[in-house]
């Protein structure tokens, strides 16, 4: 057996792609803040859910790392070095740590059990099942067109409501309601990537969305789900579920305008950058939306 050298933090920090992280911190923020505004704020449960989330994306990442230099789909790749098409990591060590993240957010998630009972225990289930399912197994969801769905549904419905649940044991109309912006620029993070990578994954057989859909109509698709997160703070204020302050995240427009005319014009390399700063919107988003929801 050949043995390795020790691998640096920083390698496994590429491999663990931070810039994809505010998509798990954003929900949490929102959720947290719901709970807040009810009256049911409790720490304790705010960090697990905090914890888990992170825990979460990390193992998914790490999972699609593997399962799709596994598969083929990174070669040629556009995006930002994947440890285990580069060689940087093997890819059984990538497998293993994904295991162990995983294994951590279980551990941690068992008190969110305990706190939120059985529809808690089951909504971490699926999360762990699909961090798995979306590029491994043998009908991974994100080969067959049905990653933006799981993560509008993951990064939005599932953390946000979440979050409020575990808090104040209680499913409120905003909880529900005020996943739908944080999941739409989730979702958003995701339609840059598989735009960018849309020729490749064609080629590799990976059937996302955007491979169905085509580049015009996935441009389309970015900025449909930037206009519906920016329209859902207004609709909350309309129906009573959202203070005067709707607004506050109306303070990023300028932001999300500017990627929309850029993701509408740019291709390859160029779309990384957009990956990036869709991040970002999500996650001051996120924090102006829990301020209007505090406030």
């Amino acid at each position: 057996m050949t043995a390795h050298p020790p691998i640096g933090w920083r390698t496994w920090l590429l491999a663990a792609r931070p810039k994809t992280l505010p998509a798990a911190v954003a929900p949490v923020v929102v959720g947290t803040a719901i709970a807040a505004a009810d009256g049911g704020f409790f720490l304790p449960a705010a960090v697990a859910a905090f914890a888990v989330a992170l825990l979460l994306q990390i193992g998914a990442n790490l999972a699609n790392d593997v399962f799709d230099f596994r598969r083929g789909a990174d070669v040629d790749r556009l995006g930002p070095v994947r440890v285990s098409q580069s060689g940087l990591i093997p890819p059984q060590q990538v497998l293993q740590a994904t295991s162990l993240v995983l294994g951590a957010a279980m551990l941690v998630g068992a008190y969110l059990v305990w706190r939120g009972g059985w529809p808690i225990l089951l909504l971490g289930l699926l999360a762990i099942l699909s961090a798995l399912a979306y590029t491994g197994g043998p009908a991974p969801l994100g080969y067959h067109g049905l990653g933006d769905l799981f993560v509008f549904l993951f990064f939005g419905a599932v953390a946000v409501a979440g979050t409020a649940y575990v808090q104040t044991q209680e499913l409120s109309r905003l909880a529900v309601a005020a996943s739908i912006p944080v999941g739409c620029l989730a979702t958003a993070i995701l339609v840059v990537n598989n735009l960018r990578d849309v020729e490749t994954d064609r080629v590799a057989g990976k059937r996302t969305l955007a491979v169905r859909l085509g580049a015009p109509a996935t441009r389309a698709e970015y900025a449909l789900l930037l206009a519906a997160a920016y329209l859902t703070p207004p609709l909350l204020w309309l129906t009573d579920l959202l203070s005067a302050w709707w607004w506050l995240p109306w303070l990023t427009l300028p932001l999300a305008a500017a990627l929309v005319r850029r993701v509408a014009r740019e291709t390859g390399l160029a779309l990384n950058a957009r990956l990036a700063g869709t991040a970002r919107l999500q996650l001051l988003f996120g924090l102006l939306f829990a301020g209007s929801i505090l406030l």
